[in-house]
């Protein structure tokens, strides 16, 4: 038999079609792998970085436990809550080296307490810390995201004894100069929320009924740099011994409030 050959110009043909699709092949397998390795390093950075978040958030909590514990064993000398030492017992719990380090914006320094604030009279606290985490991929421009821990402290003052209540006549709660009665011993109205504020800015802030802010007439004749205020309350003080942040409470009986009306929040 005789053997068919192709044309020489047929078989180069042929060859180079064969060359052609497997460079294609080649060609896609390589662009492929090129978008998949990036896009896996990204995956793996992102898990990382969520993890780290998950780290930072524990240690925050811890370190809030830690300094409210601290606040809770000072209440009973120290009747209201500084910030700036909440944040330092903080940055001292969870490590100043660590937060400088971490993804935290303004490491140490990003840690803030504001709002932080315990009750005179009840020694209930609550305290809270803000910060902001910051992912480092500049790609996609991302904001930080801000977080907020909080939790409710006890001071270690003891507790007040309840009033007696004669007759299953239904007690209620007074103060020394106030015009209506409390049926709620935790009337946010009978609290005092105490707190320090930079002297320069009193002019700016207002009260829960926007008033302004005035002096004491009873402690204010030497200024500092900051002064005490309260949410209710129309003055500042520069002592925190003031009688004016102090408030007296008596538990009576309601026959006993004749004139008195009922508080707008609790008396109903």
């Amino acid at each position: 038999m005789k053997s068919k050959t192709l044309p020489s110009h047929s078989k180069n043909s042929y060859l180079s079609k064969r060359v052609s699709v497997s460079a294609s092949k080649q060609a896609s397998i390589t662009v492929e792998a090129s978008m998949t390795v990036p896009i896996f390093f990204l995956a793996v950075i992102t898990l990382l970085y969520l993890m780290e978040i998950m780290a930072i958030q524990t240690a925050m909590r811890s370190g809030l436990q830690y300094a409210g514990k601290k606040a809770a064993e000072e209440a009973y000398v120290l009747t209201m809550v500084i910030p700036s030492r909440l944040e330092q017992d903080i940055v001292e719990a969870i490590g100043a080296k660590r937060l400088e380090r971490s993804i935290v914006v303004g490491g140490r320094g990003g840690v803030r307490c504001d709002g932080s604030r315990i009750s005179p009279r009840t020694g209930i606290g609550e305290l809270q810390v803000i910060y902001e985490v910051r992912l480092p991929i500049p790609m996609f421009g991302l904001q930080p995201i801000k977080y907020k821990e909080k939790m409710r402290i006890k001071g270690w003052n003891g507790y007040e004894k309840a009033g007696l209540i004669l007759d299953n006549e239904e007690t209620v709660y007074i103060t020394e100069t106030g015009i209506v009665y409390h049926k709620n011993y935790h009337c946010t109205y009978l609290e005092l929320s105490i707190h320090m504020v930079p002297s320069g800015e009193i002019g700016n802030l207002r009260n829960e009924g926007g008033g302004k802010y005035y002096p004491c007439e009873h402690c204010m004749r030497n200024g500092g740099n900051g002064v005490y205020i309260t949410d209710t309350g129309n003055r500042y003080h520069s002592s925190l011994s003031c009688s004016g942040l102090k408030r007296t409470i008596y538990a009576v009986p309601l026959s006993e409030v004749v004139g008195k009306g009922a508080c707008s929040r609790c008396g109903r």
